[in-house]
């Protein structure tokens, strides 16, 4: 997953905003369109990996690369470049809705699937979940962070036991601490306290859910955690994946405390302290479930445009192609996760950005446009690529992310996933100045949208990579107006069947934002420039390792930092 950050604002109709660069390509609208309710299209089965979506998707990407005239630029087999980049994936899925139930001084507490609790599938290496009277232990935040003095732990032994666990950070409610304030850092992400959990040999997690520092409510939560589960192939998968992963509904937690003599909401205060100490729940949780595990391969797409100048030197545009495909109903039975927004609209702006490079003079760089596999299920596909890229990280340029974007009209500002510092939003912030629109920083950092998206994976490696947002200061209706429609959107579609297309959608904001991004990646692509992570960026180091593999960076030219 994604993450996903909270979505764009837009307008339904406006005037244009100022444009410049006249030798900039139009984009079409009815083009974008096109594309996004095709890849939305219930014969699309939600685009899920190793479906026969993922074939029909993989189908129509290349059919409109290569009509485009982009070359592939994917794995070499026999010395040639294939559309594609083989990702092997474990595919783990429930045979029926695991059993689950906690014992309390009280009496038994029934978790029913999809509705008190939502467990995942197992990603450990087994096919089966089962746990008899594991003791669980609320562990605050569940966090280990000893650069900023914080350890929620406190030396205890957790092994065997299941912990109970707040999302986000504990700053999130405080608005100031050890954490930066209301910015979620790495250590509130649910992956994060998984991966913590492994480490320390528990038994498995229960993260307590609440809607406003999960920043979506349970309809995501179950929908995204009782499909399919995936994840990169791994040789010790126990080590990242405790047998237990799963989110249980505030209301439950507070029973869970309840019956245990404890006020839920005293002790997440009293999480949200350094000097913190775990607390015995005095409960106990038997879980049953078999599930199907098998290691399948899905892919990655890459199209490649060679440069004429700098053919070594690559700049990326990537998108996630995938979704969530097929599961639980909603309200009215339907049972396809579409995707449109999430992600059909960022993989239609690829399509007809490679479109527009190619009917374009060519670039001094080479230019990739990567459509990645399994961001819902992770960021396995963008993760897979930064450990085993298609053309070396050390002469990637940067990479300009496109996840879920702008489909209700024209914005007069943008803005991007998180609130990193690096050259790249430099450019971004002139070329869109150009188009009469304004940077605007993260409006909701507290949600974590960084490590929601694949740009997230290129980061980690150093790469100076960012994830676009389409802004939500719309030309009708304001900033009021963005905020309605990306609340209602996180609501009533993410992650749900209802994210479909619709003829009432506007697209020229959609198009704005490809008028943009063909900008800032021309600009890049035609320079000498290596953007970089700002000074105080934890990428920064990674980054400079592989600066002798830049001549004018390693010369003191052509860094942007």
């Amino acid at each position: 997953m994604k993450l996903f950050r909270l979505l764009c604002g837009v307008a339904l109709a406006a005037a244009a905003a100022p444009l410049a660069a006249q030798s900039a390509p139009t984009f079409q609208p009815a083009r974008l369109a096109t594309h996004i309710k095709t890849l939305s299209d219930d014969s699309f089965e939600g685009r899920a990996p190793a479906s026969p979506g993922e074939k029909k998707t993989i189908d129509y990407l290349v059919a409109q690369m290569q009509a485009a005239g982009v070359q592939p630029g994917g794995d070499l087999v026999n010395g040639k470049r294939g559309w594609t980049q083989a990702v092997p994936l474990l595919m783990s899925q429930w045979s029926a809705a695991p059993t689950v139930s906690i014992q309390t001084t009280t009496g038994t507490l029934p978790l029913v699937q999809t509705e008190q609790v939502s467990v995942r599938a197992p990603l450990n290496g087994q096919t089966a979940l089962n746990l008899s009277n594991a003791p669980l232990v609320f562990a605050g935040y569940g966090v280990s962070a000893p650069e900023r003095g914080w350890d929620d732990f406190k030396g205890q032994d957790v092994r065997g036991k299941i912990l109970v666990v707040l999302i986000n950070d504990p700053d999130f409610e405080t608005a100031q601490g050890a954490f930066g304030g209301k910015a979620m850092t790495y250590y509130g992400r649910w992956t994060y306290k998984y991966e913590e959990a492994a480490r320390r040999g528990a038994a498995g997690v229960l993260i307590v859910h609440e809607t406003a520092p999960a920043s979506y409510g349970w309809n995501t939560v179950k929908n995204s955690n009782t499909n399919v589960m995936f994840d990169i192939v791994r040789k010790t998968p126990a080590a990242d994946h405790p047998a237990l992963e799963a989110w249980i509904q505030r209301d439950t937690a507070v029973q869970l405390f309840k019956a245990a003599g404890l006020d839920f909401e005293a002790a997440k205060r009293a999480a949200q302290r350094k000097d913190f100490v775990p607390m015995d729940l005095k409960a106990r949780l038997t879980v049953s479930g078999t599930a199907t595990a098998k290691v399948i391969t899905s892919y990655n797409v890459a199209g490649l445009l060679p440069g004429k100048a700098r053919p070594n030197e690559t700049v990326v545009y990537s998108a996630h192609w995938d979704h969530l495909g097929v599961g639980q109903p909603d309200a009215r039975g339907d049972t396809i996760y579409n995707g449109a927004v999430d992600n059909a609209s960022g993989t239609a702006l690829l399509l007809e950005e490679a479109r527009a490079f190619a009917r374009a003079p060519r670039t001094d760089r080479s230019l990739l446009f990567l459509f990645v596999t399994a961001e819902e299920r992770g960021l396995l596909g963008s993760a897979y690529y930064a450990n085993n890229p298609l053309y070396p990280l050390g002469t990637t340029v940067g990479v300009i992310n496109a996840d879920a974007l702008n489909v209700w009209g024209r914005s007069r500002n943008f803005s991007m996933s998180g609130s990193a510092k690096l050259g790249l939003l430099d450019l971004l912030i002139e070329e869109a100045a150009k188009r009469g629109r304004r940077f605007e920083p993260d409006a909701h950092p507290e949600a974590g949208s960084f490590y929601r998206s694949d740009h997230f994976s290129m980061a980690k490696v150093g790469v100076p990579a960012i994830s676009f947002d389409s802004g939500e200061d719309m030309v009708d209706g304001g900033s009021a107006r963005g905020a309605v429609l990306a609340a209602d959107y996180v609501d009533k579609a993410y992650h749900q069947p209802a994210d479909e297309y619709s003829d009432r959608w506007d697209l020229r904001g959609l198009a704005d934002d490809a008028s943009l991004l063909y900008a800032v990646g021309r600009r890049l692509a035609n320079s000498t420039m290596w953007p970089n992570w700002s000074e105080d960026s934890e990428f920064r180091a990674t980054r400079n390792k592989s600066a002798a593999e830049r001549p004018l960076e390693a010369a003191g030219k052509g860094e942007r930092g």
